[in-house]
């Protein structure tokens, strides 16, 4: 029973399909392993347990009358999705206290396509408020921890999909990225995150959605406890089929550029030297792994902040107020007396977008640079390379720790505008018995590519190590 929390959907289905184990056994199980760790992690937003028991019987019946049959792909798997997306009869308010009620009477365009595949949805989880930070916390459903360290971040957007993932409770879960969401949660919590190439997925069925040329930054992908899940789904995900195929990829003289740093903000001894051990072991494959830097990627923040706002649509103010700004001045007031709805950090943003953005010239040299440095790395890597780049400075922060420097997502948030596929790969614990891991990026459309170094990686140092039964089911401390 312990190897169903620990084995890939794709194993799951395997043994499904063959009668080996029942899907309400396996689904039980994962829902166990989440009532478990509900209250420490606080990963769940609102559980379908019971729906999700009853689609179990329903697949094993499936299975029962014509185990003959062409049967869908995933059929059996239970799965997490992200709160944002649609998910027939479920809440999906972003973490917004005025939308509690609201219930999604469709699926998202991805889910259906996971229903459609047979995956069983256990739950929606949690998101940091409207999905605008690297923490996951909100005035509906509170604060999600870390899966290894509850008095830690689990990491934003995504944070309740890396956690749960994360915790062993769903062997992979559905999250969006427009500034690192899927990755930085995936690092925290030491499992897999892929970010894909824009268009590949659709976003629709979200909320909040972007507008403009936002719809490339962001991107709907998978997160999984391992490697090899993460091209099945990607395909399922795009509706059927993605170019390219990551065991046709050669790795012996591939090239792969390690760059060590952004040089703008250094990173831990401890992720500089998980990122070293993942160029050493892909060079022990027989990639061609070189030492890079560029001046461009300083100024990572900026080029985000700038294609971002040139993308246009709603304010974050608009998107607290419903359509009407939120007056962020007065409702800091109301949260220094214990009355606000919000968050601190989803009126701070309110704020900060009031401050004079980059215009004219300025923003126009930045728009320049983000296209100079795709090129500048597209080029140093060749046909078919990819890069190692550190997915955040440190590991997993304390809880709040991150406003106090509240810029260090741009490890992350560089790719979303680079519009580059990136797989966050997990590459073992570090002293602490935190996660460590590194970020593998290519060429636009050879998502290919970093699927098939992460599947390599996995090999080499072992990929997602479970928490254990009772690492992230403690209670929190001093929140």
């Amino acid at each position: 029973m312990d190897d169903w929390l620990t084995e890939s959907a794709t194993q799951l289905a395997g043994r499904i399909r063959r009668r080996e184990v029942s899907s309400e056994a396996v689904v039980s199980a994962h829902i166990d392993r989440a009532k478990q760790t509900r209250v420490a992690l606080g990963a769940i937003a609102s559980d379908r347990f019971d729906e999700a028991m009853r689609e179990a019987r329903a697949a094993d019946a499936q299975i029962a009358r014509d185990p003959s049959a062409s049967l869908p792909p995933l059929l059996g798997v239970p799965c997490s999705i992200k709160e944002c997306f649609a998910l027939t009869g479920m809440p999906q308010s972003a973490g917004l206290v005025a939308r509690r009620d609201y219930r999604a009477p469709r699926d998202a365009v991805t889910v259906a396509r996971l229903r459609a595949a047979g995956a069983i949805p256990i739950g929606v989880t949690n998101t940091s408020e409207l999905c605008m930070w690297m923490e996951s916390t909100n005035r509906l459903y509170g604060r999600t921890n870390n899966a290894y360290d509850v008095g830690r971040t689990a990491g934003g957007s995504s944070g309740g999909e890396g956690a749960i993932v994360g915790a062993g409770a769903a062997p992979f879960g559905l999250g969006s990225d427009v500034g690192g969401s899927i990755r930085m949660p995936a690092f925290f919590n030491g499992v897999f995150g892929h970010k894909p190439t824009p268009g590949l997925i659709s976003n629709d069925g979200q909320f909040p959605t972007a507008h403009g040329d936002a719809q490339r930054y962001l991107c709907s992908g998978p997160i999984t406890r391992r490697a090899e899940d993460l091209w099945p789904l990607l395909k399922i995900l795009a509706g059927g089929d993605a170019p390219g195929d990551p065991d046709r990829v050669e790795l012996r003289g591939l090239v792969v550029l390690d760059i060590a740093e952004n040089g703008r903000l250094g990173v831990s001894r401890e992720v500089r030297a998980a990122q070293v051990s993942a160029a050493h072991a892909l060079a022990r494959k027989g990639v061609n792994v070189r030492a890079f830097s560029s001046p461009r990627l300083r100024h990572s923040l900026e080029m985000w902040s700038v294609l971002m706002s040139e993308a246009g649509g709603p304010t974050f103010a608009e998107l607290l107020g419903e359509g009407r700004a939120l007056p962020a001045a007065r409702e800091l007031g109301l949260w220094a007396l214990g009355r606000s709805q919000h968050t601190f950090i989803a009126i701070a943003l309110a704020l900060v977008e009031k401050l004079p953005a980059l215009k004219g010239d300025q923003a126009r040299r930045f728009v320049d640079m983000a296209r100079e440095l795709r090129v500048e790395l597209t080029t140093a890597m060749g046909e078919g390379g990819a890069l190692l780049f550190p997915p955040y400075p440190t590991t997993a922060p304390r809880h709040n720790a991150p406003m106090l420097l509240p810029v260090q997502w741009m490890y992350t948030a560089i790719f979303n505008v680079l519009e580059m596929p990136v797989t966050q790969v997990p590459v073992g614990l570090g002293a602490g018995g935190l996660p460590l891991g590194v970020q593998v990026a290519s060429s636009p459309g050879r998502d290919d590519v970093t699927v098939a170094l992460a599947i390599a990686l996995e090999r080499e140092l072992g990929g997602w190590v479970s928490p254990g039964k009772t690492a992230c089911a403690r209670p929190p401390f001093g929140d």
